[in-house]
């Protein structure tokens, strides 16, 4: 049997040994309850708790205070749009939102939308890229929100995340940005961009599933959130809940190793993204990369495989993974909303295919990846297959 190939990094990361090494002690010996501090035990969890905030800030280039810990990016989301929706409804009820965001995101401004919220979804180009002179076009005296992520999780696409910002401050306008795929791979300094809300998750750098951070800004601005969670004032307030002491303290280390680490790792792999790349397109007439070619993260590729399903190229490759759009959205059969954004037709979505690279992919792995792939199109060009919906 073929060794499997990994790359679906986007979708998930296996937990770093060093990641797990840290967490361990707070799983069997130190298991006591953070907010227990009238004996050791809950000392012991405090200051690894104390010690990730500070480990996940310094990754962000924020505030220990401003970190608030969640059970992963989908409610960091939902606390983010719903929280300051609630908050600050008396100033208006208008939300902008990008059309490409993940499906957390849409689907929360969607349920807001039935709670009276007018929603703006902002369309992309070809590339993915908002339009900025579109955008502020949009805001309004009434806007009180705008959600742009900072990458894209299905084609890597980094959107000019300052620019934006400073037209939000312009209009006095909060913007909420989902980094759960840029954290830690590219550098992110919320101050110096302006970014008052922060979303982003430890099991897409390597750290555990199940925990995640929201970053709220505590001056210029200062925002306020609705809590969403209620049930003993954890987290000065803003999310109830025993806090997950191991996964916290996973979470801070996989900051901590991507915040050291991050600049070698993100030139490795773009030399492997690359010739991952090239070897495919020696290899497939007409292969489209999907997706701005100068700004995009820099281990991912979303590849059109032209007059192929690529439902059926996964099938024919089950020892490599991969994805036909975000994993969050697997169940939904329908075409991927990001490519359908960027204008691609329903034949030309359904024949395209996310690989995402990580910290341990090989060179070795991206060649047999490319062989396979090669040789799996070209069989099922000469078998001249449907196209299949995905």
């Amino acid at each position: 049997m073929q060794h499997p190939v990994y790359l679906d990094y986007n979708s998930t990361t296996p937990l770093d040994n060093r990641v797990l090494d840290q967490m361990m002690p707070y799983l069997t010996e130190q298991f006591g309850n953070a907010s227990s501090i009238q004996h050791s035990f809950g000392w012991q969890a405090d200051e690894a708790i104390k010690k990730a905030r500070q480990q996940v800030a310094d990754l962000i280039q924020a505030s220990a205070e401003e970190i608030y810990f969640t059970s992963g990016a989908t409610e960091s989301v939902n606390l983010a749009v719903k929280g300051v929706f609630e908050s600050y409804v008396s100033k208006g009820q208008h939300l902008i939102c990008l059309s490409t965001e993940h499906k957390a995101v849409l689907d929360t401004h969607e349920y807001l939308q039935k709670k009276g919220a007018d929603v703006t979804y902002l369309a992309v180009d070809a590339g993915g890229l908002l339009d900025l002179a579109e955008f502020e076009k949009a805001i309004r005296l009434d806007t009180v929100l705008v959600s742009i992520m900072l990458a894209n999780n299905e084609t890597g696409v980094i959107q000019p995340i300052k620019a934006i910002a400073e037209i939000c401050s312009q209009h006095n306008v909060l913007l909420f940005c989902d980094a759960s795929q840029a954290a830690g791979k590219i550098q992110i300094a919320v101050k110096d961009s302006g970014i008052p809300l922060l979303a982003l998750s430890a099991h897409k750098i390597y750290g555990p599933k199940g925990v995640g951070t929201l970053y709220i800004s505590r001056k210029n601005p200062r925002v306020t959130v609705i809590p969403q969670v209620h049930g003993g004032g954890h987290e000065s307030g803003k999310r109830s809940g025993t806090l997950n002491v191991p996964g916290i303290a996973g979470l801070g280390m996989a900051a901590d190793i991507a915040n050291r680490e991050m600049y070698a790792e993100t030139k490795r792999l773009e030399l492997l993204r690359d010739r991952f790349e090239n070897l495919l397109q020696n290899s497939v007439p007409n292969l489209k990369i999907n997706g701005n070619l100068e700004h995009r993260m820099t281990h991912v590729s979303n590849l059109m495989f032209p007059d192929v399903s690529a439902a059926e190229l996964m099938n024919k490759i089950p020892f490599v993974a991969c994805a036909s759009g975000s994993a969050c959205s697997a169940a939904d059969p329908s075409p991927s909303h990001v490519l359908k954004a960027m204008g691609l037709t329903d034949s030309e979505v359904k024949s395209s295919l996310r690989f995402s690279l990580g910290r341990f992919t090989t060179t070795e792995e991206i060649k047999v990846a490319a062989q396979a792939i090669s040789v799996a199109y070209h069989e099922l060009l000469k078998n001249n297959l449907p196209l299949h919906r995905i």
